[in-house]
């Protein structure tokens, strides 16, 4: 028998998605977010408000199974709060820890809970993947928040309270992809000279649908039970090779320069852009041996066609306006 999911932060880029593909495979879901989402076929969904240590889950987590939970405050950019980390801590280690609680209470099995690849660090040595069994590292207030929030549901799964499931994802694409992704697509698309096409650098991606696959099989995987696991699509790309996929599946050409990387660090530190940059040059690489050893998981789609589902989506979104 399926479990029985709610699915928090349904609303966002990655839990509308596995809304619908939760509701597609049959499994009774039922999806949270903070403002209305359009009706979804044999999903029951509801409302909450901010979320913190007061939040009042008892409704949402009536006569379920396993907890999904991927709403969080995310980087906020410009943020102005005089303490971001107290921020991020309200929402994302209070809220988590609150959450968490409540689902002990209501018999809650399993709790699948989306970290971030940040927790590991921000960048790795070539050859040198990040893997589940290394050193947290977390250098900013997002993923400072996030480890923490980890660490206090990793010591409810030791107390025997509930099972736990952690899953690292790197930067996650999919049709309606917003931030830095969707800026650089969206140059690419209109044929822009670039200049990254002197980058050898490696770094890990997640489609939206191989990110999906992975929790999806955590909900109801009983080796999945308190690990922790990195998820990518298992193929590391330069940036100057992301752009040529981009590009291969909007049927433009890929228009790549040559300009050495010193030059892009020195244009980038005149314009403040040096973060963007290092995260372009850089290599953020991550293993996914483990999931692929425990859970029997592979990543269905190609860095290919989950870049040719992009573009769908965007000619879709166009098509609505």
């Amino acid at each position: 028998m399926e479990p029985r999911i709610l699915i928090t932060g349904a609303s966002g880029f990655v839990g509308r998605a596995m809304v619908a593909r939760a509701a597609s495979q049959g499994i009774a879901t039922r999806g949270v977010s903070r403002s209305p989402l359009e009706p979804v076929t044999g999903v029951d969904l509801c409302h909450i408000g901010e979320i913190g240590s007061q939040t009042d889950w008892s409704l949402a987590l009536r006569d379920i199974d396993v907890v999904v939970h991927l709403a969080a405050r995310v980087h906020v950019m410009s943020d102005r709060s005089e303490n971001p980390l107290a921020e991020f801590r309200s929402v994302n280690v209070d809220g988590t820890l609150n959450l968490a609680q409540q689902a002990v209470a209501a018999g809650v099995k399993r709790l699948v809970f989306l970290s971030s690849v940040k927790v590991n660090g921000e960048v790795t040595l070539p050859g040198r993947a990040f893997t589940e069994a290394m050193p947290p590292d977390p250098q900013d207030a997002y993923a400072i928040s996030k480890y923490e929030a980890e660490k206090v549901l990793v010591a409810l799964g030791r107390r025997g309270e509930i099972e736990v499931v952690i899953v690292r994802p790197p930067l996650v694409y999919g049709p309606n992809v917003k931030a830095n992704f969707a800026a650089l697509f969206e140059s690419v698309q209109r044929s822009r000279y670039l200049p990254l096409g002197a980058l050898d650098n490696r770094r890990s991606l997640v489609g939206l649908d191989n990110l999906i696959d992975l929790v999806l099989t955590c909900v109801t995987h009983p080796r999945a039970a308190n690990e922790t696991f990195l998820v990518s699509d298992g193929q590391d790309l330069s940036t100057s090779e992301l752009v040529r996929s981009m590009a291969r599946a909007a049927g433009v050409p890929a228009r790549l320069v040559p300009v050495p990387i010193w030059a892009l660090h020195a244009v980038a530190a005149f314009l403040g852009k040096t973060d963007a940059v290092k995260r372009l040059c850089g290599n953020q690489q991550v293993d996914i041996s483990k999931a692929r050893d425990l859970l029997d998981w592979r990543p269905r789609l190609s860095v290919d066609e989950g870049m040719r589902r992009v573009v769908l989506g965007h000619q879709q979104h166009e098509e609505k306006f």
